[in-house]
């Protein structure tokens, strides 16, 4: 068989994957395939109380609730590509990369391969060659965690938009609600009238990472909470460079030239199983990435799959490709040397690097009276660089 055979057979299998996604394809000029998704909900923007959210009477806030939603049928163009030089390399010339930390008072490391808490750093006051910095150390340390953001908190909204795209483009969700005036904050709301995801599961939490489906997925992203629960909501991260470490040399070398299809969640999961209505921005997405990526500032190799996204590996059949993403999905859960813990607290601000992390959020107040709330600010990045060299994703 030809290598042009097996590339068009490879190519039909991953549109037969996407198609169990999306109902139809189009090829767009970016080499990435555009799907439509039928469309659902109903005309207009939902109410608080459609979206299984409030009361609302006596919430600080309210002007930072997820108010906007996309309209049924108002469907935009695709994202276009866009160069990404990430800040992170201007930092590496720098005579110390770490200058920034200087005025920190605490600087702990939550473990040796994973997350650093840092106490006295304003990220207001940082200048642009303190924020390549930062850029550079969220890259090396996977996640940071800055306490008492007191001056970033009552910034607001422009300000954030400005330090975020600092950073990358910023990614508006494709079925996400924004405040008014701010479609690229994205905001995280739960409470005790909200709709879960996967309530026939023994357990709400997923390990993902964001918006990996997009042809440029994010890389340094951040989220605050606005409004924390007494106690639970903590979120993990683990350390997709640590998981990839751990397995035998030959084994990695295999797994760099598997190529992985990834889609936009799928319409039932969109419509919370027919729970709630939620249209959408965008076509849905289709886009072949490698299962293993190199960062361009660090060098580093990191699996890079996700369980929300990947429908399967490029040229394999079901069965075999769920039997290594299963593997791989069991092996990054069970490796505690490379997990830690965020416990939240007022006036936290987190940041990691969404391209060698992967995260969940601990849903264990689900079912009380107890409110989630806050945003995420979501720069995009390069597309992922294959750890292998000459690895095709088109």
């Amino acid at each position: 068989m030809s290598s042009t055979t097996t590339t068009i057979i490879a190519e039909n299998k991953a549109e037969q994957i996407a198609e169990t996604t999306c109902n139809t394809v189009s090829t767009t000029a970016g080499g990435s395939s555009s799907l439509a998704l039928p469309l659902f909900g109903s005309p207009g923007q939902p109410t608080p109380k459609d979206r299984g959210q409030g009361p609302f009477e006596s919430y600080p806030y309210t002007d930072l609730l997820p108010k906007v939603y996309p309209n049924l049928g108002e469907i935009g163009e695709p994202l276009e590509d866009f160069v990404h030089v990430d800040p992170g390399m201007r930092a590496l010339s720098h005579p110390n990369p770490r200058k920034f930390l200087q005025r920190a008072t605490r600087i702990e490391n939550f473990c040796p391969t994973i997350g650093t808490e840092i106490e006295g750093v304003n990220l207001v006051k940082l200048t642009p060659e303190e924020r390549d910095e930062l850029a550079l150390e969220v890259a090396r340390r996977r996640v940071l965690v800055f306490r008492g953001q007191d001056d970033f908190f009552e910034a607001g909204g422009e300000f954030w938009k400005e330090f975020g795209s600092y950073f990358g483009r910023l990614h508006v969700h494709p079925t996400g609600g924004h405040p008014e005036g701010l479609p690229e904050i994205h905001m995280i709301y739960r409470d005790e009238n909200t709709v879960y995801y996967d309530t026939e599961n023994i357990t709400r939490g997923m390990w993902h990472t964001d918006m990996s489906h997009e042809r440029q997925p994010p890389g340094l992203t951040l989220v605050v909470l606005y409004h924390l629960t007494e106690s639970g909501g903590d979120t993990f991260f683990t350390s997709g460079v640590e998981a990839l470490k751990r397995l035998s040399p030959g084994f990695v070398e295999y797994l760099k030239t598997l190529r992985q299809i990834q889609s936009a969640v799928d319409p039932i999961q969109v419509t919370r199983n027919g729970t709630r209505s939620r249209n959408i921005r965008r076509p849905c997405v289709t886009t072949i990435h490698p299962l293993v990526r190199r960062h361009p500032v660090t060098g580093e190799e990191s699996l890079f799959l996700n369980p929300e996204a990947t429908k399967g590996i490029l040229g394999y059949k079901k069965q075999e490709s769920d039997l290594i993403l299963d593997f791989l999905y069991d092996h990054i859960a069970g490796g505690l040397e490379g997990q830690m813990r965020v416990k939240w607290a007022p006036k936290t601000v987190v940041l990691w690097d969404n391209r060698v992390t992967m995260h969940s959020a601990l849903f264990d107040f689900a079912g009380s009276p107890e409110r989630r709330h806050g945003a995420r600010i979501t720069p995009q990045a390069e597309r992922p660089i294959p750890a292998l060299d000459g690895l095709r994703l088109h």
